[in-house]
């Protein structure tokens, strides 16, 4: 019998308690589909930094390159200053990880109400491709007062190096600045992830910029698109700015299959996308390196305030287990959990606050685990 060993990340919050329920999904799966699941805990997050003073060590990194994937719960906590576990848990993972492709799919489920009028599942079933790595992300920026300032930065990736020397003269009082950037072959990659998945659903791939304000950098993504786009003949194209296209999104949602975007953009219409198909905690993600370690986990982040109640959709995590298990090649287990989530939300009886009902997180999850006990 076949072993997958997955590391857990539960992080803060409501972390711990959706990854127990997802936990308890993909077991039962492994129980029906012949498989074993061992699991290693990792304590990273907020009580580990504030006990400890460290985010995430090299060793742990190291470690953590033995796995095919990462079962992620959240990270965030008001105890810690912004960005702070963001940047050493989260964001360390990524881009140790060369994770560079936030995958995020948009599909509405039967039994759960969109807030968009006349529109239901057929109509909402398509996969943000979100470049991760790059773009206005890349964490160069700063603050200066008026006056002369040298600002040096780098950006180390996997693919490449830059180095930035930035002389900054200015007479205002102050002003604030962020740097974004997108090469070549970070782009290439991910839009080839994009058309490869294209050829297996519709053949339809819709790109994100916003070339008319932001000539240089999203002129080059479109050069880049258009090239890798000659090499798909059977795929349909079309480019749109991304203030329509979150317009498009909520009024033809039916019109797109796999949407390509940069790191901003695709951050911005994927919480679009959430709500589109009925909240945060219907909303799974992976962070994908299709050669190396990958991670998953839900969305919504660690919502402190509902810590400990027992009371949070756990459905976003056990959906990202799902995609946790294909992505190691558990296809069939994959497809049962995802029709146990759906036996779920049809039934319409055990369901969380957010969904118009009074079950516990722990009371969804037993449930979704009733389901997948069952052949399908």
């Amino acid at each position: 019998m076949k072993t997958y060993r997955i590391p857990i990340i539960a992080g803060d919050g409501v972390g711990p308690e959706v990854i127990a329920e997802g936990k308890k999904v993909l077991e039962a799966a492994g129980d029906n589909y012949g498989f074993n699941i061992e699991w290693k805990e990792y304590p990273y997050g907020a009580e580990h930094y504030l006990t400890t003073g460290e985010l995430i060590p090299e060793d742990a990194l190291k470690e953590l390159s033995d796995y095919d994937a990462i079962y992620l719960g959240s990270v965030g906590d008001a105890r810690v200053p912004p960005g702070v576990l963001e940047r050493g848990v989260l964001f360390a993972l990524r881009f140790y990880f060369d994770q560079y492709i936030n995958l995020r799919p948009i599909r509405l489920l039967e039994g759960v109400e969109t807030p968009i009028r006349d529109k239901g599942p057929e109509d909402i079933n398509y996969v943000v491709v979100r470049e991760n790595s790059e773009d206005l992300y890349v964490g160069i920026g700063g603050r200066t007062k008026r006056g002369s300032v040298h600002h040096e930065a780098e950006v180390i990736r996997n693919l490449y190096n830059v180095k930035f020397g930035l002389d900054i003269d200015s007479d205002s009082d102050e002003i604030a600045y962020q740097v974004g950037l997108i090469s070549a072959e970070g782009t290439q990659r991910v839009m080839q992830y994009a058309f490869d998945l294209a050829m297996r659903r519709k053949k339809h791939v819709s790109s994100v910029d916003k070339m008319n304000a932001m000539t240089d950098i999203y002129g080059f993504w479109r050069e880049i698109f258009t090239k890798i786009a000659a090499g798909y003949p059977d795929v349909r194209i079309d480019f749109n700015l991304v203030d329509a296209m979150t317009m498009w999104l909520v009024k033809n949602p039916e019109w797109f299959d796999v949407v390509v975007a940069p790191n901003l953009f695709g951050d911005i219409i994927t919480d679009l996308g959430a709500m589109v198909q009925g909240g945060l905690g219907l909303a799974p993600g992976g962070n994908i390196n299709p050669k190396g370690t990958s991670m998953f986990e839900p969305i919504h982040g660690s919502a402190p305030k509902y810590k400990g109640l027992n009371k949070v959709n756990p459905i976003a995590t056990i959906w990202a287990g799902a995609m946790l298990l294909e992505s190691l090649g558990a296809t069939q287990a994959a497809r049962g959990v995802m029709l146990a989530i759906e036996c779920n939300l049809r039934a319409r009886k055990v369901r969380t606050f957010d969904l118009g009902g009074c079950s516990t997180t722990s009371e969804v999850g037993t449930d979704i685990t009733r389901y997948v006990k069952q052949s399908y």
